[in-house]
């Protein structure tokens, strides 16, 4: 059994010349060791593996080999792990609904098909909160009724977070060096945060949504998980098409004007005291720091974010069902019939709540759509992100606490989260996160928020605080 990884990152990995092959093998050895239904740990990070992926590796390795002239690309022979939300040709692709059971993509997504241009390999798809946590407001992060619940690989009784639950927690675990998950409003930082690894949610638009089963066209936005901020922005390069992120990260965050968002603490001691001695380290690097009082959301706020997105919910998936031929569901109602018909297996836990009220909305004809939208775009540019960021290039406060216990029945009690995600999510502004050390021996996670194109800004505050040496992965233990 492979106990030890035989890579620290990925850099170290093409250095060392491992054989693409060993690599995989390795990797789906630990998959059926602690992630599998079937293993004392069982994680159940990773939905579903590729039966290709040997072969594809096995592919990487014979063009190496031939040390071919044209440059390889720059995930060359590296396993990377897609949430199962986004459609990877023969893979379920089913967003944790067993509505799209059995009808596995035909086709690989614009992003997934970047991967593949770029070299790597495509190990697997990642569980998730189902419909990517847009489903219930009393939903448990990490359930689908496809994967099951995902465990966070620090403690399993702590939660992974949502919605990309299983490529935060596979990364984690040393399951695949790389992870693609996608965030709509929380869904890469949370994991991210929880896991102990790294992520960003780009801009939204510059990673293609086609192909990704949607939730929000204003809000939806792909992007890489890794242990380390290099691995991220590598992947990240790839991700948008856009070269360069790695270097200009790597450049640090000298002569960087960062605003610090007082007001975005979490009010968990333990968190809010790492976070501080981050910007410690912040500040040796050469950023010049500044306090700033940023706006925090109300009822309001969420009431018309909600809207908003079942509206968009409502429409984008009624748009995308078809496009994944026949045997399903091919609108919401569908789908939410076709739930409460297989409630037993679809809703043991909690119900499908938010999917009723986004038949009810119906859509972005529904008369509340279009002020909503107005007034949560007034709120997030106007009176959060804008007078936050004046005078400054990046805004940053702590992500969450330390993962919060698991209750099914009671669903997420995120007590310790900020308000870091919620106006870049209805702004469409990029977020990363890094994690800054530990809390009671879990991870929590240094945020940083930033205009649209800043994500190698960020990725540099991020690198300059991130926390180096701990443990990337240990076996999981019970509560």
């Amino acid at each position: 059994m492979h106990d030890e990884l035989p890579y620290a990152d990925i850099f170290q990995l093409k250095d060392a010349r491992v054989r693409s092959v060993e690599l995989v093998e390795c990797l789906l050895e630990r998959i059926e060791s602690y992630d599998a239904a079937s293993s004392p740990t069982a994680l159940r990070s990773v939905l579903a593996v590729s039966v290709h992926a040997l072969d594809e590796a096995a592919a990487r390795d014979a063009a190496a080999a031939r040390d071919e002239p044209v440059p390889r690309g720059l995930l060359h022979g590296i396993p990377v792990l897609v949430k199962d939300n986004v459609e990877v040709a023969g893979m379920p692709s089913t967003a944790g609904a067993t509505s799209l059971a059995g009808r596995p993509a035909t086709r690989d997504a614009p992003l997934v098909q970047r991967l593949r241009r770029a070299g790597a390999v495509v190990l697997g798809t990642t569980n998730l909160s189902e419909w990517a946590n847009i489903r219930s407001a009393h939903s448990s992060s990490g359930w689908s009724a496809v994967g099951g619940l995902t465990g966070n690989p620090w403690a399993l009784d702590r939660s992974a977070g949502g919605s990309s639950s299983g490529s935060g927690a596979a990364v984690a675990a040393g399951l695949a060096p790389l992870a693609v998950g996608t965030e709509t409003d929380g869904s890469i930082t949370c994991p991210a945060s929880l896991n102990g690894v790294a992520g960003i949610k780009p801009t939204v638009g510059a990673v293609p949504t086609a192909g990704v089963v949607p939730i929000s066209a204003s809000q939806d936005s792909p992007g890489p998980l890794a242990r380390t901020v290099d691995e991220v922005a590598l992947l990240l390069e790839v991700l948008m098409g856009v070269p360069g992120i790695l270097k200009r990260a790597r450049e640090g965050p000298a002569g960087l004007r960062v605003a610090v968002a007082r007001t975005w603490r979490t009010g968990h001691p333990g968190t809010d005291d790492l976070f501080d001695a981050a910007l410690g380290r912040l500040a040796s690097a050469g950023a010049v720091l500044h306090d700033v009082d940023a706006a925090t959301p109300g009822e309001v706020e969420r009431d018309d974010e909600l809207t908003v997105l079942l509206c968009e919910f409502f429409d984008d998936l009624n748009a995308y069902l078809p496009t994944r031929g026949s045997g399903g569901p091919q609108d919401l109602l569908s789908v939410v019939e076709h739930e409460k018909e297989n409630a037993a297996h679809e809703l043991p836990y909690f119900g499908h709540e938010l999917s009723e009220k986004a038949l009810a909305l119906g859509g972005r004809r529904n008369e509340a759509y279009a002020p909503a939208r107005q007034r949560n775009l007034a709120w997030a540019l106007a009176t959060c992100l804008e007078p936050a960021l004046a005078g400054a290039d990046v805004l940053v406060a702590p992500t969450y606490g330390p993962a919060w216990k698991i209750d099914l029945q009671l669903g997420d009690r995120a007590a310790a989260a900020s308000a870091v995600t919620h106006a870049p999510a209805i702004a469409g502004w990029p977020i990363a996160t890094a994690p800054m050390g530990l809390v009671d021996g879990l991870p929590v996670g240094f945020g940083a928020v930033g205009r649209p194109g800043a994500e190698a800004q960020l990725l540099a505050v991020c690198r300059a605080v991130e926390r180096a040496g701990r443990p990337s992965w240990q076996l999981p233990r019970r509560g």
